[in-house]
């Protein structure tokens, strides 16, 4: 799957799963249930223990068309290129690493870097930042959206931290192209009920297209 492909598919959906997992079984089931719901957009962090062993796991469970596969909270070159190695498709980090984008720019792999100022956005764009993950969005709410669109119209953005089912429409609703999802996404995974994680994937999803007017 190529650079443009993994992008629309994220942002088709509009919804990236971000999973954090005590281990690599819970992780998988995570994302079972993700995708049962029909999220294919799949964040597996590197919080997670053995997380480059995850991602070759679920690489080799699921084709390109069920699922995209990113790795998170990718904090150098050196983890981004472990990661694209083992299988990711795309790598998102809490902050702007500049020699994280230089190696996704040369493996031709989308980087969404954590960004919170017009500068930091700037020096990202700059840097070739396919997406901008805003983070952690719950600091400002979508009004943060318009504000950076304002003098950067073209910018697309990603808000990650906060977001759910009773406010996705308003980071929609305010330009955001998707949304991440944690803890509001797989808070099931706590006590074992990956059935709700299923759910909460559905409404995410009913609620961004109705959002988009689809």
């Amino acid at each position: 799957m190529d650079k443009q492909q993994v992008l629309s598919k994220m942002t088709d959906s509009g919804l990236v799963a971000v999973v954090r997992a005590e281990n690599e079984d819970k992780a998988i089931r995570i994302v079972d249930a993700c995708i049962e719901g029909g999220c294919g957009s799949i964040e597996l962090t590197f919080t997670v223990p053995g997380a480059h062993k995850v991602i070759e796991a679920l690489a080799a469970r699921y084709t390109p068309e069920q699922m995209t596969l990113g790795a998170g909270t990718v904090l150098d070159s050196e983890t981004a290129r472990t990661a694209i190695l083992s299988g990711a498709n795309y790598v998102v980090s809490p902050g702007f690493n500049e020699n994280t984008a230089k190696l996704c720019n040369r493996y031709a792999i989308p980087y969404l870097p954590g960004c919170m100022t017009i500068t930091e956005v700037l020096r990202a764009m700059e840097a070739g930042a396919d997406i901008i993950k805003i983070f952690p969005a719950d600091l400002f709410g979508p009004k943060i959206i318009k504000d950076i669109k304002g003098p950067l119209p073209h910018v697309k953005m990603m808000p990650t931290g906060g977001v759910d089912i009773n406010n996705v429409h308003e980071w929609i609703n305010a330009g955001a192209v998707a949304v991440g999802a944690a803890s509001s996404l797989i808070a099931g995974a706590k006590t074992g009920d990956y059935a709700s994680i299923t759910e909460t994937a559905k409404e995410f999803i009913k609620r961004i297209k109705e959002a988009r007017g689809q």
